[in-house]
C-alpha cells in the first residue's frame, strides 16, 4: 500500500437538519474551506458552508459529441439532460482519444505518457508507454482516501498490462486507492458474459458471483447496480465520510448489445440512414447552444444510398442507441440513491465519454470460415470468458456470429456500429476515435453541484477548452485534499491541469500553457482559439494543419499556409510539450525491456 502523511480531522455532531455531519478540518483546511465558501458564492446569509462534497465520475465509452440529448441527439437520455438542466455543460472538453490513454489521464490529473500509458497496455519499452500506471502518479482515490474519503469503483479499469487470474495486481484498483471494485480488468468484451469480471482482486462470471444474481445479466446494468449499491451502503455504514464514487462504462463500445425491450423504442428512428440524422442533431445541438451556428458542417463519411447492407446497418444504430439509453437509466438508479440520502446537493456529479465516435470495423465482416476450428461446450459456473473478441462463444456453448448477416443485439452476435454512424455520433465534426481531430477527442462534460455551482450559472455552457487533466485539480479543491509531491521514494509529477472552479461562478479558467495531444502518431495542440493537428499517414511526412476553432471548429479551412508564423510557433510548443511528457515518434520500434 501507499504511504501517505494523512491529514487529520474529528466528526463534529451531525445536526438533526442536515443529511451529513459536518467535518472538522485542522488549521489549513480551515482557511481552505472558508475559501472555497466565498468562491463557491455561498448568498444565503447564515448558512453553513456546505461540508466537503461526494464525488460521481461517470464515464462512457466509444461514443460521439451529439450522442446525448442535451448535445443534440435524439436518443432519450432524460436523466443526463437534467443533469445538464441543473448544471453546466462544457462544450469544448477534450479526452485523449483511446479508452487506456484517457483512463490513465482522467485517473491521475496528467498526460497519459506521464502516467505511462501513451498508448495502449502493450509494454513499448519507453516510460510513456509502459502499458501501466507508473508509481510517478497517484490516482483521484489515492489523493482523496488521504483526506477522509471513501473510494469506490464500478466498471472497466483498463489501465494495467497485468489482466491474468494470477496476475500482478498492484495496479488494480484496490492497490491504487479503491476501497471496493466491481468491474472489468480490460478494455471490451461481450456485455452478456465480460472478460476478466472481477469483485475485488477476485475473478468472478455472471453465473457465480454471490453477491449479485440478477434475472438476466446485462454489463450495463450490473455496473449501475453496483454503484448504486455502493452509494446505499456508504449511507447505511460510512455516511460520516465523504465518498468518491468512478463509474466506468462500457457503453456504447462494441459489441452493439442490448435488451430486445429498449432496442424496439428505436424502431424505424433511423431508417433514413446517415444524413437525415446528421442535420437533425446539428440543428438541434445550435438550439441547445452547445454548437455555434457559423460553424459548418463536415462531410458525410458514407453514401447511404449505395450502402448494400441498410437493413443491418439500421438494426446496428438501433441497438447503439438501446445501450446509451439503457445506461442513462441506470445513471438514473445511482441518482435515485442520492436523492434518497438527501445528498445530491452536496455531490459533484460528472459525466463525460472516454473518445470520439469508434469507426473501428470490429466485427463487420463474417467469420463463417472460422466456425470449423472450434468445438464448443457450455461453460460450467466458474469458467472465465477469456476471449474478448471473436472467435468466441456464449456461456452455453454457441458461436457468435459476426458481419452483415449478423443482426445485433443478442449474445451470440458481435457487431460493431461502423464509419457511417461513427461519423452521425460525432456531429458536426471530422474524425474519430484514434484522431486528434474534434470527432476524435472532444467530448461533452456535464457538471452538477447545486451546492458548489451559481444559480445563475445553473443550466448554461462553459467553452473554455479544457481537458482531462483538469478534473483531479479540481477535485483536490473541492476536498480541500493534499496533492503529494512524493510517495515513500517515488517523486510525484506535479498536476498539469487547472481547476474548473471559475467556471462554477462564470469567472474564466486561467489556463497558462496549451493542451497537447499524442496518439498512434496522430498528434495536436490546442492554445486558446487556435489549434493545429497532424494526421498520421503511414510512410508520408508529418503534415500539421492549422484552425482558428473560434471561426471553424469543425476544422475545414486549413490556414496554415495563411499563418506560417503562427504554425512554426505552435509546431515548436507542440514539440516542447512532446519532449516534456515523453512522447516518442511513431511508429517506433519496441525498446529492450529493462
Amino acid at each position: 500500500m501507499l504511504q501517505f502523511t494523512r491529514v487529520t480531522m474529528a466528526d463534529n455532531a451531525c445536526s438533526t437538519s442536515s443529511p451529513w455531519p459536518h467535518l472538522l478540518f485542522n488549521v489549513s483546511l480551515s482557511i481552505s474551506a472558508a475559501l472555497l465558501s466565498i468562491l463557491l458564492g455561498q448568498t444565503v446569509q447564515g448558512a453553513e458552508p456546505p461540508s466537503r462534497p461526494n464525488i460521481v465520475l461517470i464515464m462512457a465509452d466509444d461514443m460521439g459529441y451529439s450522442d446525448i440529448g442535451c448535445y443534440g441527439s435524439e436518443i432519450q437520455t432524460p436523466v443526463l439532460d437534467g443533469l445538464a438542466e441543473g448544471g453546466l455543460r462544457f462544450t469544448q472538453f477534450y479526452n485523449t482519444s483511446r479508452c487506456c490513454p484517457t483512463r490513465a489521464s482522467l485517473l491521475t490529473g496528467l498526460y497519459s505518457h506521464q502516467a505511462g500509458i501513451g498508448l495502449m497496455t502493450g509494454d513499448r519499452g519507453y516510460e510513456a508507454y509502459r502499458g501501466d500506471l507508473n508509481r510517478k502518479c497517484v490516482t483521484i482515490a489515492e489523493v482523496l482516501g488521504t483526506s477522509g474519503y471513501r473510494n469506490y469503483m464500478s466498471g472497466k479499469w483498463h489501465v494495467t498490462r497485468h489482466t491474468g487470474p494470477r496476475a500482478d495486481k498492484s495496479n488494480w484498483p484496490l492497490q491504487r486507492g479503491f476501497d471496493r471494485f466491481y468491474g472489468t480488468i480490460t478494455g471490451a468484451g461481450s456485455f452478456y458474459d465480460p472478460a476478466t469480471l472481477c469483485r475485488g482482486n477476485t475473478y468472478i462470471t455472471p453465473v457465480n458471483d454471490p453477491e449479485y444474481q440478477p434475472e438476466d445479466f446485462y454489463y450495463t446494468d450490473a455496473i449501475s447496480d453496483n454503484a448504486a449499491r455502493y452509494v446505499n451502503e456508504h449511507f447505511q455504514n460510512q455516511a460520516d465520510k465523504p465518498f468518491f464514487l468512478y463509474v466506468a462504462y462500457t457503453s456504447a463500445h462494441w459489441p452493439m448489445h442490448a435488451p430486445e425491450s429498449d432496442v424496439k423504442k428505436y424502431d424505424g428512428a433511423y431508417d433514413a440512414g446517415y444524413a437525415p440524422m446528421r442535420q437533425a442533431r446539428y440543428r438541434k445541438a445550435i438550439e441547445q447552444g452547445v454548437l455555434d451556428a457559423k460553424w459548418k458542417m463536415s462531410p458525410g463519411a458514407v453514401d447511404w444510398q449505395t450502402f448494400p447492407h441498410q437493413d443491418w446497418d439500421i438494426r446496428c444504430m438501433e441497438v447503439y442507441a438501446a445501450m446509451v439509453d439503457r445506461m442513462d437509466q441506470g445513471i438514473g438508479r445511482i441518482i435515485d440513491e442520492l436523492k434518497t440520502a438527501n445528498a445530491l446537493d452536496n455531490t459533484i456529479v460528472i459525466y463525460l465519454q472516454d473518445n470520439g465516435g469508434c469507426a473501428e470495423g470490429y466485427g463487420r465482416a463474417n467469420n463463417d470460415h472460422k466456425r470449423d476450428q472450434f468445438n464448443y461446450k457450455p461453460f460450467g459456473p466458474n469458467d472465465l470468458q477469456t476471449k474478448i473478441w471473436p472467435p468466441m462463444q456464449t456461456r452455453d456453448g454457441r458461436w457468435v456470429r459476426t458481419g452483415p448477416k449478423t443482426m445485433p443485439g443478442a449474445e451470440d452476435t458481435f457487431v460493431a456500429y461502423g464509419v457511417g454512424w461513427a461519423n452521425a455520433s460525432n456531429t458536426p465534426f471530422r474524425g474519430y476515435k484514434h484522431d486528434g481531430y474534434e470527432g476524435g477527442i472532444s467530448t461533452p462534460l456535464i457538471v452538477h453541484w447545486p451546492a458548489g455551482l451559481a444559480t445563475e450559472h445553473r443550466g448554461t455552457t462553459v467553452d473554455a477548452p479544457s481537458h482531462l487533466i483538469d478534473l483531479l485539480p479540481t477535485f483536490v479543491e473541492a476536498a480541500g485534499a493534499k496533492y503529494p509531491q512524493r510517495v515513500g521514494e517515488h517523486q510525484i509529477h506535479p498536476m498539469e491541469g487547472v481547476s474548473l472552479f471559475p467556471t462554477f461562478t462564470g469567472k474564466p479558467l486561467n489556463r497558462t500553457h496549451p493542451i497537447g495531444f499524442e496518439h498512434h502518431g496522430n498528434l495536436a495542440l490546442r492554445d486558446g482559439r487556435w489549434k493545429i493537428v497532424s494526421a498520421y499517414r503511414r510512410d508520408q511526412p508529418t503534415r500539421w494543419e492549422l484552425f482558428d476553432m473560434q471561426e471553424d471548429r469543425t476544422e475545414l479551412q486549413d490556414l496554415a499556409a495563411k499563418h506560417p508564423e503562427r504554425l512554426q510557433k505552435m509546431i515548436g510548443q507542440w514539440q516542447a510539450w512532446a519532449d516534456r511528457v515523453g512522447v516518442q515518434p511513431w511508429p517506433f520500434k519496441n525498446k529492450p525491456r529493462k
